[in-house]
């Protein structure tokens, strides 16, 4: 969601990419509808594993409770979002992750990118 999202605000004024420590075989449904409800379209996508190269590529990195599982560089700055995993969650339950992660996503725009 985090991708998507600021995919979708940043308007290709940076280059996002989206992995995981541990990536499930498809994304969550609920995940799925929420972000359609924004007009996003996550369907077709397929979670990825986080690799060393895609850390190392990134001037700033969002963990989400990776803890040792992601790769530290010198030099990159890391953000680590506490949020809930929306695993096994409703769709009200799911938007509300979603809202939460977008009002991070802005707040992060605006500090990378200020207009």
């Amino acid at each position: 969601m985090a991708a998507a999202l600021l995919q979708h605000h940043a308007e290709g004024r940076v280059a996002v990419r989206s992995a995981g420590s541990a990536p499930a075989e498809t994304i969550n449904p609920a995940v799925v509808a929420v972000m359609a409800e924004l007009g996003l379209d996550l369907s077709h996508e397929v979670p990825k594993k986080l690799t060393t190269d895609a850390v190392e590529a990134s001037d700033v990195v969002i963990t989400m409770g990776c803890g040792d599982a992601c790769p530290v560089f010198p030099g990159k700055r890391y953000l680590d979002w506490e949020l809930t995993d929306p695993a096994g969650k409703g769709v009200e339950q799911v938007r509300e992750i979603r809202d939460d992660i977008e009002r991070r996503v802005l707040d992060l725009l605006a500090e990378l990118v200020p207009r």
